[in-house]
């Protein structure tokens, strides 16, 4: 096999991208003897793997935190009763197609159904891929504008889906001017994995894309593990920081991925050094097939304490759980504040007390004793 050495992972990069079990056997990724497993995996589930993603594994690790994320498992074909293949209620808020309405000010604009690699993880596993629609028709994408139009309190779009810069830079840029055009949206943000799993794609002529009158321009990128952040993906997102486009980060809580403190924190230190700030930390939801990358919230809730000692504000997302059935996120983070007493009801002028719990465990009162 020819081997290409990078700072962050050593292996072989195929010329295209891996959409079959054989193909990752070929290609060293998995044993031949897990082949009849992986084969009822993919006739369920959309499997891609670019060459970008397959030259940062390490097919000698089975452990290793890439291939955990992109490359099927016969664990996968484990459904648990309560996994939904809705399990974030997006249907429960669709009025039509395309739009999911959760949150009063914003909507989700699901364009398109591919993604440049599938996520082993996936909320939306049930919806995407092989053998499903691939994008929105004409009428449905004019139907969806409509919803938008006719509701003023909209203020942000966020393109999703499959993953919308997998459009060409054409279409894109024929999206993202319709919807400046309308009024009331002022912020259209996008959520992608493709500087990670595809950073060819993020062109000067995509870049430009992105950028357009009327509303201001928004990018969240999808990353796990601080190796994901390669030279060339870093040199893709400073193309869209550099060209005025504030980036935001998301990332999903997964168990032998990057569920203990050191591996967050090199993430998290990562996203800031590309000029990206990091948003959101999901904790794993309740798609079918996922519970061996899912951990507890309370395990959760440990890593949270532990950052707030290792790294700065700059650093640290906010750990969220989306509710099943639709119900949206809530902050699952550890609280740090607790009432010590409650003020006298004669007395209005007495003030309460609180324990805080600092960063290392210790207790304190507050406001203190004079």
């Amino acid at each position: 096999m020819n081997r290409i050495n990078f700072n962050d992972g050593i292996n072989f990069k195929p010329a295209t991208t891996l959409r079959e079990p054989t193909e990752l056997v070929a290609q060293g990724l998995v044993p031949v003897e897990d082949l009849a497993d992986l084969e009822k995996v993919a006739a369920r589930y959309a499997v891609a793997v670019t060459p970008d993603v397959a030259a940062l594994i390490d097919p000698d690790d089975p452990f290793d935190p890439i291939a955990r994320q992109y490359i099927p498992s016969s664990e996968e074909l484990v459904v648990q009763a309560n996994e939904s293949a809705d399990p974030i209620g997006d249907h429960a808020h669709s009025p039509v197609s395309g739009i999911v309405h959760r949150y009063p000010d914003r909507v989700l604009f699901k364009l398109v159904h591919v993604c440049a690699v599938y996520c082993r993880f996936c909320f939306r596993r049930e919806m995407v891929g092989p053998g499903k629609a691939s994008a929105l028709s004409q009428g449905a994408y004019d139907n969806a504008l409509a919803y938008i139009r006719a509701h003023s309190e909209i203020w942000e779009v966020i393109l999703t889906g499959g993953d919308p810069l997998m459009l060409s830079p054409r279409r894109l840029a024929e999206i993202m001017a319709d919807l400046a055009a309308i009024d009331h949206v002022k912020i259209i943000r996008i959520h992608t994995r493709v500087p990670v799993a595809e950073p060819q794609r993020i062109s000067d002529e995509m870049i430009a894309a992105l950028k357009v009158r009327g509303a201001a321009t928004w990018v969240a990128l999808h990353a796990n593990h601080a190796r994901e952040l390669t030279g060339k993906a870093r040199a893709a997102c400073a193309g869209i920081v550099d060209a005025g486009i504030p980036m935001v980060s998301q990332s999903v809580l997964l168990r032998g991925v990057n569920d203990d403190a050191a591996t967050l924190e090199a993430l998290m230190r990562a996203f800031v050094e590309c000029r990206i700030k990091p948003y959101y930390l999901h904790h794993g939801d309740l798609a079918p097939g996922t519970a061996h990358l899912r951990t507890t919230l309370e395990h959760g809730q440990q890593l949270m304490r532990s950052l707030r000692g290792r790294v700065s504000g700059l650093c640290q997302p906010e750990y969220v759980l989306d509710i099943p059935g639709g119900h949206g996120k809530s902050p699952v983070g550890p609280n740090y504040l607790s009432q010590a007493n409650s003020p006298s009801d004669g007395d209005p002028c007495a003030e309460a007390r609180y324990r805080v719990a600092d960063y290392c465990g210790d207790v304190h009162l507050y406001p203190p004793k004079p």
